[in-house]
């Protein structure tokens, strides 16, 4: 399935956006779903994870401010993002992702996140 990311944009230090990630096809419940991140420069990184039993995990750097969730009527998953650092501007994808850890889908475009200060 093809992956889409929307919801990103400018916003300043302190505030929140939410991301939204629609896949072109029916998503097994028996996936995990994982937000990515690449900053400027950087390698795309792990930060958000939501098993399929339910279980989240989070990088160091966004626990306690991002929350991951997930509708498997709808095909959606969501990244809650609050108190924003500037160090969160990234480009931000999302993906399923076998208990092996393979990654199923394609990649989106992604969705940019400027966070000013």
């Amino acid at each position: 399935v093809q992956m889409v990311e929307s919801g990103g944009g400018l916003v300043q230090a302190g505030g929140s956006l939410r991301l939204s990630c629609d896949a072109s096809g029916p998503i097994s419940s028996a996936v995990d779903m994982v937000w990515y991140r690449q900053l400027p420069g950087k390698q795309r990184e792990h930060i958000a994870m939501l098993t399929n039993d339910g279980t989240t995990a989070y990088a160091n750097s966004v626990k306690g401010r991002f929350t991951i969730s997930r509708d498997n009527v709808k095909d959606t998953v969501w990244l809650q993002m609050n108190l924003l650092k500037t160090q969160d501007t990234a480009v931000y994808y999302c993906n399923a992702q076998s208990d092996a850890g393979v990654t199923l889908g394609y990649w989106g475009q992604g969705t940019q996140v400027t966070v000013s200060s």
